[in-house]
């Protein structure tokens, strides 16, 4: 399972596919102590672990490029940061916790359901990973499309992180008053434009590198963490509607600022009802 055989080339889950699975099911096994954590702390640290996992791997065995060392780096920063915030927010954040429970995000499932979610997520983050995955099994050299999805992958960090602190930072000042400072005038869900654009990155940089049907798992994979987030931009519009939905100043900046994806005009993701 650690040896990249030469047959591996063009296939879609050659026998190296299972040690990165097992990667990241070790990475979002928390899961089994707060479900939700199956998607979210676990995403984060499933997505470090097989970061660090590629760096280790292609160290050892000399398959290491350059363009594919950044990558599994940038992957390592992108799940530490995430699983990292995801996990200090739950544990500090009393109000935050308040919201998880009301929704029914902390209840206990059942172990054969656990189990089903464990697995589930765990394909699904090899999946979203499967192009660095497959530019080290196909034995691809660093390409023009490698360095710029790197570039984009970095962008996408960088906002991502900005966008956590600006709204953390206008939280402190009031913590009842929705943000629409920093990125936030652009875009009023940064964050999770951020995570988009971080995995179109990691899918441009699969062009040159990806074959045949191996395309048939990153774009599945893309389109599933594109609905992910825009169901959770879903979800916030509606808690916001719910929090700020008769207040003057938010109601002219949810009309007028984008939901998820910026400099377009869809505003909402459903109708909005105001009395």
């Amino acid at each position: 399972m650690l040896h990249l055989d030469p047959s591996y080339i063009g296939k879609v889950w050659p026998a190296f596919m299972w040690t990165v699975f097992i990667v990241a099911a070790a990475g979002c096994c928390m899961g089994f102590h707060e479900f939700v954590w199956f998607m979210s702390v676990g995403y984060g640290f499933a997505v470090m672990c097989i970061g660090i996992f590629h760096l280790i791997f292609g160290f050892v065995s000399g398959t290491l490029t350059a363009a594919t060392a950044v990558m599994a780096l940038l992957f390592a920063i992108y799940g530490y940061r995430l699983g990292g915030y995801i996990l200090k927010r739950e544990l500090t954040n009393a109000a935050y916790r308040k919201t998880l429970e009301a929704t029914g995000s902390t209840k206990r499932m059942p172990v054969p359901i656990a189990l089903c979610m464990w697995v589930f997520c765990a394909w699904l983050y090899v999946a979203e990973t499967s192009s660095v995955t497959y530019r080290v099994i196909n034995r691809a050299g660093d390409n023009l499309f490698a360095w710029l999805g790197i570039v984009i992958m970095a962008v996408a960090i960088y906002g991502e992180a900005m966008a956590d602190r600006q709204k953390s930072a206008a939280k402190k000042i009031n913590p009842k008053r929705f943000c629409d400072t920093g990125l936030y005038k652009y875009v009023r869900c940064p964050n999770y434009f951020s995570e988009v654009l971080f995995w179109f990155g990691v899918t441009v940089s699969g062009i040159g590198a990806v074959q045949g049907r191996q395309w048939i798992m990153v774009l599945v994979a893309f389109a599933m963490i594109t609905y992910v987030m825009y169901n959770s931009a879903q979800r916030l519009e509606l808690r916001h509607e719910k929090t700020y939905g008769l207040d003057p100043e938010y109601q002219k900046y949810s009309d007028t600022v984008p939901l998820l994806f910026p400099f377009t005009k869809q505003y909402h993701s459903m109708k909005v009802y105001r009395d």
